[in-house]
């Protein structure tokens, strides 16, 4: 069938069925009654000759098919956008649009603030949502348009993800004001004879500490091992364990906790953290934009 004898209003109606799970919601999204959507549906039946959503209770689960046209739908309409938006010009203080930033839970008390408040000054009625995402994910979300930028360590993606690095972090050591052992400063050999908390979302694994330890031979206990570094700062003010975790961070979750923040004994590559986006919103004028603020948002914090 050709192009011209389709009417490109049904994938967007495709794509919000779709994310939401909803005729419903994706009504609400699209600003278009529930009868639209419906018909929309079912033209859309027709011209694919497949159901493309079955209800199960509330929901409106995908078929095969529909899971199998998603992301090429999603990269068109994307590009689409993004041609738009290059042939126009974006001025922030008029845009309404919500932003999805993947950030992994460790970074987003340290660069939400600065960046919430340089997009509110700027830009009234822009939304930002930050996400977690599965990193298996991030290239096809990236390409379809339903994350505009991801930050994150450095990771091997390929070329049509563009990236920047942002920030150098270094990695302290935590210990609590009274630490009997630790008062100021830190020897190696003070830090392998301590027990240790590692945070990790990892189930099971080394930490970066651990390999680097390992291949000098040496291995510290851990003690306990946990999801999220602020828990792990609590646990530090009221025990003799010791933290490692990086710098800046470091300095925003212990604030309350007034633990000692110490030089770790030992050479560690630093945490390097990388601004990732599509090649297909290089010139994307609000993609560009956003892109800045997250920039200044990580230098203003050195």
């Amino acid at each position: 069938m050709h192009i011209s004898r389709v009417d490109l209003n049904l994938f967007t109606v495709f794509e919000a069925i779709y994310t939401e799970g909803s005729v419903t919601r994706a009504s609400q999204q699209l600003h278009l009654t529930q009868p639209a959507i419906s018909h929309a549906l079912n033209r859309l039946r027709q011209l694919f000759d497949d159901p493309l959503f079955v209800r199960q209770g509330h929901a409106m689960v995908s078929t095969p098919l529909a899971r199998s046209i998603i992301e090429p739908v999603r990269q068109a309409l994307r590009g689409l956008e993004v041609t738009l938006t290059d042939s126009g010009h974006f001025d922030p203080a008029l845009a309404g649009k919500q932003f999805n930033l993947a950030l992994r839970d460790v970074l987003e008390s340290t660069v939400l603030p600065p960046l919430l408040e340089s997009i509110t000054a700027q830009a009234p009625h822009i939304d930002l949502a930050a996400i977690q995402v599965d990193r298996r994910e991030l290239v096809s979300e990236l390409g379809a348009g339903t994350l505009d930028l991801a930050i994150d360590m450095l990771l091997p993606l390929p070329n049509e993800i563009r990236r920047q690095k942002i920030v150098q972090d270094h990695t302290v050591v935590l210990a609590r004001r009274d630490h009997p052992a630790v008062q100021g400063k830190l020897s190696l050999e003070s830090y392998l004879q301590a027990e240790h908390i590692l945070a990790s979302s990892r189930r099971k694994g080394m930490g970066l500490e651990d390999f680097e330890l390992s291949r000098l031979g040496l291995q510290r206990r851990i003690r306990l091992r946990c999801q999220h570094y602020f828990a792990a700062c609590r646990v530090v003010s009221q025990t003799d364990l010791l933290l490692s975790m990086p710098q800046g961070y470091a300095r925003i979750a212990n604030q309350q906790f007034g633990n000692q923040i110490l030089p770790l004994p030992l050479a560690m590559p630093s945490w390097d953290v990388y601004l990732y986006w599509h090649q297909n919103v290089e010139n994307d004028p609000a993609n560009r934009w956003l892109r800045q603020q997250v920039i200044q948002a990580f230098a203003g914090m050195g």
